[in-house]
Parts: structure tokens; C-alpha cells; sequence
């Protein structure tokens, strides 16, 4: 193979007198290296179609992404007549690096019905081979092979594909062509059928009441800008399955508010409507969240006669803001006790709403008593 370097800005009629020498001196390719990424598609094929017409032997290009072109520079070389393509894992390379690998091939394979030997099932994985070798990560929303490249998160969207895939997915080129797999993203744009279709694949049945309210909370916590785990989902859906319903609820919480700090004594104010009244308690407490309990307890006044058993808070997912699961137990004076839990990136809002949630079910048995 002869490279000549920075092809794209040598003198055309100079750079194909050159082509012409080495093919006489017996080379048996040549490659044209667009080593800067200066050129626009048009320009190369305009170049490799000019070079195709003087010589006989195999064409190679090799193209720079400087300006994101590398890719479709390489695919407008094969359209003049280029029968190789030099290409890198993840487009790693000089600068702003190469034509990637899987975004050449699978345009090769899909759109032009090309032949390339590549296996293109093993994309995703040599991808993130690459990735844990040289320790750089793609981009999410990188084609074919990132994280979010079968993704769907839109109500309409989700909803399409889960019909039909190809509406709103390439269709010529599938999950399952590159090793990857479809997934249905939940977030602030989620609708109705994405959730509830994640729910029955795990198999947790709701109603509409119960879906209308894991969707909100769902679109709640995702609004602050965190991404929703299955974790989330299954801990946020069990949360709320576990709630009275409305309709049986003593305790209707409306607001906290808590004060703390390394100099203050923590403090909590609590508001919420009892059967119709609204109360507002105050306490203080060693921290937050026991501060929040307090007030929570002092709203019943003296109809509080529930006495905590179980307190436990998990972390569903890593990170700063991962999603806080907070699991209650409650007993009565008879002995009664059960359980309840609530799911929410603020720990102490977890922690209230599961208190809340565990003594409207109390309540609500010892109607039935």
C-alpha cells in the first residue's frame, strides 16, 4: 500500500501523477488520507471518482472526524469507487479521530447492501471492550453502539415501537443485528403504556388510579434530572400499591418543611388534612428526619396511640441522587401492626409519606375491626 499523505489538499493533477508512478512500480493499493478532515462528501467523491477514472488498482481512504464527516466522507469514497475503508473501534484516533467502525459498517450493510465480513452481532460488545480497555466512554446517544441508540422514552414514541418497531427505529438495521437490545426508558417524558408495560413484564399488575399515580412520580423525580432505574420503578410502584386509597385516608399530607443545620436544632412543620381539618404541627428532633417523624405523629394529637416498630432506609440506586426507600413498621394498641414503605429522591420526604402511608392503613383496619 502507498499513503500519500494529506491527499485532500495536494494539487489533484499532481496527487493522480503520483498514483500513476507507484501503480507502475508495482504497488498493489493506494490510499487516499483525508488527514486533516478537511473535506465535505461531495468534494470526496468528486476526488475519488477522478482518481478511480487514471488507475486500475484497489482504492483505500482513511478519513479524519475533525468536523464529524469522517464517517460519511468514508461512505462517499465507496460511492465513487473506493473498495476499502480504514476505520476505528469507537472512532478512538488523532484529534477528534477516525470513521468509527460500526457506524461504517452498519451504514455499509444496511443502507447500501454491502458486503463486509463483519460480524456485526459482536459491535456492542467490541465496543465496550474498547471502552474498559482505554478507559473512554461513549457518549450515550452515540449511533449503533451507545447506550441510548434503541432507547425510547417519549409517550408516543415508547408506545410505537412497543407496537411496531420500526415506527420510530431504523428498521433496516435492529438492536438485535449489532448485539444490542431495545429498551423503554422511563423519564419526564414517559407515558401511560411505557410504564405499565415495565410493570407487567415484572409482573406487578395496577389500576388506573395506581398507574396514574406511579407515572407522576415517576415523571416527579425524573424532572430533577435523575435517571430512572428499574430499581426506581419497582420501588416507587410498591410504594404506592401499598397505600390506602384515597378514599380511605385519615391522614391527606399537604406540606413539609424542615430546618436544619450544624448550628440549629432541627426542626419540622408539618401540614395535613384530617378527615376534612387542617392541622399544622411543629417538632424538633436529632436530625431531620426524625424531626419530620415527630411532627408527623404530633398532627393526631391525642388519637396518636401508634407506636413505631421498624424504621429502614435503602438506597435503590448509586450516586448523590439515588432514589431513597424508606420501610416503616407501625403497631396500634391492640397489637396490630403493618407495614408500609415510600419511595422518593428526598430522604425525608420518603420517610414522611411512608409514616403517613403506614397510618392510614393502620386506621383503615382498625375501621373494619
Amino acid at each position: 500500500m502507498f499513503s500519500a499523505m494529506d491527499a485532500t489538499r495536494t494539487d489533484p493533477e499532481y496527487l493522480i501523477q503520483v498514483f500513476k508512478a507507484v501503480q507502475e512500480a508495482g504497488c498493489d493499493i493506494i490510499n487516499v488520507p483525508d488527514t486533516v478532515g478537511v473535506m465535505v462528501p461531495s468534494a470526496m467523491y468528486r476526488q475519488i471518482k477522478d482518481i478511480a477514472a487514471e488507475i486500475t488498482i484497489p482504492i483505500d481512504v482513511h478519513c479524519h472526524n475533525d468536523f464529524g464527516l469522517a464517517v460519511a466522507n468514508s461512505l462517499m469514497a465507496v460511492e465513487a469507487g473506493a473498495s476499502q475503508v480504514q476505520v476505528t473501534i469507537n472512532g478512538i484516533g488523532e484529534r477528534a479521530g477516525n470513521a468509527d467502525l460500526a457506524q461504517t459498517v452498519m451504514s455499509l450493510k444496511a443502507m447500501y447492501e454491502a458486503k463486509t465480513n463483519i460480524r456485526t452481532e459482536y459491535l456492542v460488545e467490541t465496543s465496550k471492550m474498547i471502552e474498559n480497555y482505554t478507559g473512554i466512554r461513549l457518549p450515550p446517544n452515540t449511533p449503533v453502539v451507545g447506550q441510548n441508540a434503541f432507547s425510547h422514552e417519549s409517550g408516543i414514541h415508547s408506545q410505537g415501537v412497543l407496537e411496531k418497531s420500526d415506527t420510530f427505529e431504523p428498521g433496516i438495521m435492529t438492536p438485535e443485528m449489532v448485539g444490542h437490545r431495545r429498551r423503554i426508558v422511563l423519564g419526564k417524558h414517559t407515558g401511560k403504556h411505557a410504564v405499565k408495560q415495565s410493570l407487567e413484564s415484572a409482573g406487578i399488575i395496577t389500576n388506573d388510579k395506581q398507574l396514574d399515580e406511579i407515572v407522576s412520580r415517576i415523571k416527579e423525580i425524573a424532572n430533577k434530572g435523575k435517571q430512572i432505574t428499574d430499581a426506581d420503578l419497582y420501588a416507587v410502584a410498591s410504594a404506592v400499591l401499598g397505600k390506602a386509597s384515597s378514599e380511605e385516608e385519615l391522614i391527606k399530607l399537604k406540606e413539609v418543611s424542615v430546618m436544619t443545620g450544624n448550628i440549629l436544632t432541627p426542626t419540622a412543620v408539618v401540614k395535613a388534612d384530617i378527615q376534612g381539618k387542617e392541622v399544622i404541627a411543629a417538632r424538633t428532633g436529632v436530625g431531620p428526619v426524625d424531626a419530620a417523624l415527630n411532627a408527623v405523629r404530633d398532627i393526631l394529637g391525642e388519637s396518636n396511640h401508634f407506636k413505631l416498630q421498624d424504621f429502614r432506609i435503602d438506597a435503590i440506586t448509586g450516586g448523590a441522587d439515588a432514589l431513597a426507600d424508606v420501610y416503616i413498621g407501625l403497631e396500634n394498641e391492640q397489637g396490630r401492626i403493618v407495614t408500609a414503605r415510600s419511595a422518593n429522591t428526598d430522604i425525608v420526604m420518603a420517610s414522611v409519606e411512608a409514616l403517613v402511608n403506614a397510618m392510614n392503613l393502620l386506621y383503615k383496619k382498625e375501621e373494619k375491626i
